[in-house]
């Protein structure tokens, strides 16, 4: 039996779903080798009577069910990141929540969680405004027992003069901090507002100011995610750290290689492509805790081409596939989105999406992913 995709030409071409999904079992916690955490998706309330501009109306028992399935395979969650469309249609208020009910899942059924400080409270503002605005959001996620991960910020990014404000008002969070945090830099091609961040458009002066950041402060800093969709860059930057800070991949390019490792180290994982490949990331991490290097590049470099495509330009709108994927598998009833997002990307990239997932076997019931991808064929006035 196949099914008519469209291809990125305008026609159509047939293909052949897998019959059978990739065989995963869920593990315990913890894996030896890496830690490793899943940004997740947040499940929109399609019945809410909302605009795109209205605060999100979030279905609270599917978002959590999604969290309690990555928590099943071992994974941590990596909760309130951009992958949950802060700033792209979930506010502060909302983002809150999500925090509050995540963590206290997470304490429930014992999964390992961390959550996105930022200042998305305020859209503009005063250095003094910015610190403040992240304060709220830190002394939020240490009273829930969440670790925190103080994430890249506009406001800050349009308030800082030059490197010397970011030192300063990151001194004082991780000063203020009771805990040790995660750093996150989000490169633009996430977020264009993040343009210059660290005070300079050069990556390497910008590297040496987060850098400067953390030696000043390596009681403080348990680690740093990297988001920059740059190999080489990441592992300069690894190689940089002081002693005990991990270094997380935020790379959807190239997170095999980086996790992997070489004979000077290696990345832990912070991605949002590990939401969709939740359960086939776990077991090649556990093949990994093996020692088995050669297997786990085997399961997850087939992987990369379908990352790749969900992150191309723009990139900031992967969270589109993300959600559109897990639809497909079965773990939401609906392909609607906070802030009407369903729509930022094109028939022919959802159905490449669809091929390339079902090629890794990736939906639990394949005949479930090729009726819904066929609905929404239809609903676009393919037949069948």
């Amino acid at each position: 039996m196949t099914i008519q995709l469209p291809d990125f030409e305008g026609g159509l071409r047939a293909y052949e779903p897998r019959p059978e999904p990739l065989a995963v079992t869920p593990g315990a916690p913890p894996f030896t080798s890496r830690t490793v955490f899943s940004a997740a998706h947040v499940v929109a309330d399609p019945f809410a009577d909302v605009s795109p501009d209205a605060p999100a109306a979030v279905d609270w028992d599917a978002t959590l069910a999604f969290r309690r399935h990555l928590w099943s395979h071992g994974l941590g969650v990596a909760e309130a990141m951009d992958t949950a469309q802060r700033g792209m249609g979930l506010d502060w208020a909302g983002a809150a929540e999500l925090i509050r009910r995540s963590a206290a899942e997470a304490k429930a059924v014992g999964g390992r969680i961390a959550c996105g400080v930022g200042t998305d409270q305020i859209t503009a503002g005063s250095l003094v405004e910015v610190r403040t605005a992240y304060e709220e959001q830190l002394a939020l996620v240490e009273e829930s027992g969440a670790q925190a991960i103080l994430m890249a910020s506009r406001a800050l990014a349009a308030a800082a003069s030059g490197p010397e404000d970011y030192l300063e008002v990151y001194g004082h969070l991780l000063r203020q901090a009771t805990e040790p945090v995660v750093l996150h830099w989000l490169g633009p091609m996430f977020d264009p507002a993040l343009e210059g961040y660290w005070g300079s458009s050069d990556l390497d002066a910008a590297t040496d100011t987060f850098l400067e950041v953390i030696t000043a402060h390596p009681d403080k800093v348990e680690g740093i995610k990297v988001s920059l969709l740059d190999a080489q860059r990441e592992i300069d930057i690894r190689r940089r750290l002081p002693q005990g800070v991990r270094c997380y991949t935020g790379d959807d390019f190239n997170y095999p290689e980086l996790i992997a490792g070489d004979e000077k180290g290696f990345s832990h994982a912070l991605l949002g492509i590990f939401d969709p490949l939740g359960p086939l990331a776990a077991q090649a991490v556990r093949v990994l805790d093996t020692g088995d290097v050669a297997g786990f590049r085997a399961l997850l470099d087939p992987t990369v081409e379908l990352s790749r495509h969900l992150f191309q330009t723009p990139t900031r709108f992967y969270k589109t596939g993300v959600v559109f994927l897990a639809w497909l598998a079965g773990h939401q009833s609906h392909f609607t989105m906070v802030g009407g997002l369903q729509s930022a990307r094109s028939l022919p990239h959802f159905a490449r999406a669809y091929e390339l997932a079902d090629g890794l076997g990736l939906f639990p019931d394949p005949k479930l992913a090729e009726e819904r991808m066929k609905n929404l064929l239809a609903l676009y006035g393919v037949t069948q």
